[in-house]
């Protein structure tokens, strides 16, 4: 049988988010961004069309590599102004029912112990349909804007991370026991402190000894997302991650990626299938191939070379604006997203910089597919199908434009094709992903730490050096 197909739309709490410029265009709604009316209307209609997640992307910082600084950034309006992600969580929630939520929060920039706190929050209040998009970060403009003086090198950036997922499993997962609740009004006691225990975590990176402040919220642990490509992100995505996303314009280089990744799980003796991986990708469609090209000719017409420029520099550390539109684009070692440059200098296409300016002013690093329902859904079946893919992390050209036309032109040919859902399973959004239960599985590493108690004692006698002859 074919795969279902899973859609998810790829958001920001910004203008323009992967298509700077395209704020200009008369029918685009992104300048809305900071409205609560923008992302409740955007909630319902990706609802409408059984889309699993509105996954909101974020940055701490700000684009000034291009150039060598903001200017550009600011007159393109390319992710800033940037609002925060976790607080559109609520308004969604109470728009919708069963669509899902993932906001980003970095490990670099956020305290384990109070984004504990926060992220119980925002699952409660949706009752359990929040995911956590975890990433390390790469711009350097936060790291000097929050006193680090400047990023971390990437490698090192992950094991901060593993250090920071593994307070945060102590805390969700192990800090209050099933049935540590009570509320028992009869005998006065709403808690029992007998299965409230103290984490006692003292790490390389972090000292958090106590208590969970939040009662276990409907998954305890928010579903987990992931987008690292490089070797430590992906590592990193094999052990933890339940969803992870690929941006790579490059059909080969996004089968490479999923097949690395899945064997890498079930060498942690994780359940590989059980693994959900999105490649990012624009749709522009309409009734007929003809029409939906004219309307990628009138987008391409707003697009912004230098914004598209800012973008591309950002992300890859390297400065676009000091070479010619001809010139191609080469490997260099940089501290940002490696992953980027390596795809972009070693996957079959040679890329001029005007070249990386155009494919990058619509919809970002992944493939743009233009055409009528039948034409973007054969596409869409062939990716899926060559390369293990579960589906599809959808940017926008125009706000709410792009997921408007996939909803009305192509979710009914994918339905009609028998590859795209016709209704939401109930329950989480872990339950509505996966089908099981609300809680992350006994394979995952976060299951370790439910008994948080042998956790302290295990690591206790590890701290403790062995007495000769004893």
């Amino acid at each position: 049988m074919a795969k279902t197909i899973r859609f998810n739309a790829f958001e920001m709490n910004c203008v323009g988010h992967q298509s700077p410029g395209l704020w200009r265009h008369p029918r685009d709604r992104s300048w809305e961004y900071y409205s609560l009316d923008y992302w409740t209307d955007l909630a319902r209609l990706l609802e409408a069309g059984f889309f699993e997640a509105i996954f909101i992307a974020d940055v701490i910082g700000y684009y000034d590599v291009y150039k060598g600084d903001l200017k550009n950034a600011l007159l393109q309006g390319v992710q800033i102004p940037v609002n925060d992600p976790l607080q559109l969580a609520n308004p969604i929630a109470q728009a919708t029912k069963h669509i899902g939520i993932g906001v980003t929060a970095s490990t670099s920039f956020e305290h384990p112990y109070t984004f504990a706190r926060r992220l119980s929050t925002a699952d409660h209040h949706t009752k359990g349909r929040v995911g956590w998009n975890i990433v390390t970060s790469y711009l350097e403009s936060g790291a000097k804007n929050i006193g680090q003086g400047g990023l971390r090198r990437h490698d090192n950036r992950y094991d901060i991370a593993l250090e920071y997922v593994e307070v945060l499993y102590k805390l969700l997962e192990g800090s209050w026991e099933d049935g540590a609740v009570l509320r028992d009004r009869v005998r006065g006691i709403f808690a029992d402190p007998d299965k409230i225990h103290e984490i006692g975590h003292h790490g390389t990176y972090f000292d958090v000894p106590g208590y969970h402040l939040c009662e276990p919220s409907p998954q305890r642990t928010p579903v987990l997302f992931q987008a690292g490509a490089s070797g430590a992100g992906k590592q990193f995505a094999a052990s933890h991650a339940e969803c992870v996303f690929i941006s790579t314009p490059l059909k080969s280089a996004t089968t490479a990626y999923v097949s690395e990744i899945r064997t890498r799980a079930a060498a942690e003796g994780r359940d590989p299938s059980k693994i959900l991986i999105y490649a990012m990708a624009t749709i522009i469609v309409d009734e007929t191939d003809a029409k939906a090209r004219a309307k990628y000719e009138d987008y391409a017409r707003y697009a912004s070379y230098d914004g598209a420029l800012v973008l591309m520099s950002g992300w890859t550390g390297i400065d676009f604006g000091r070479y010619a539109p001809t010139d191609t684009v080469k490997k260099v070692e940089t501290n940002a997203i490696i992953s980027t440059v390596e795809h972009l200098a070693e996957g079959e296409k040679v890329w001029t910089i005007e070249e990386l300016a155009k494919w990058g002013g619509i919809g970002g690093m992944g493939p743009l597919f233009v055409g009528s329902p039948s034409t973007v859904a054969d596409l869409l079946q062939e990716w899926v199908e060559q390369t293990d893919i579960d589906g599809f992390n959808l940017a926008y050209a125009l706000a709410h434009e792009t997921f408007a036309d996939v909803i009305g032109y192509l979710v009914p040919e994918l339905q009609r094709r028998g590859v795209y859902p016709t209704a939401y399973r109930e329950g989480t959004l872990r339950e509505k992903l996966f089908g099981e239960g609300p809680y992350l599985p006994k394979t995952h590493p976060a299951a370790r730490y439910r008994d948080i108690e042998l956790v302290k004692r295990e690591e206790a006698a590890q701290r403790v050096p062995r007495v000769a002859g004893a």
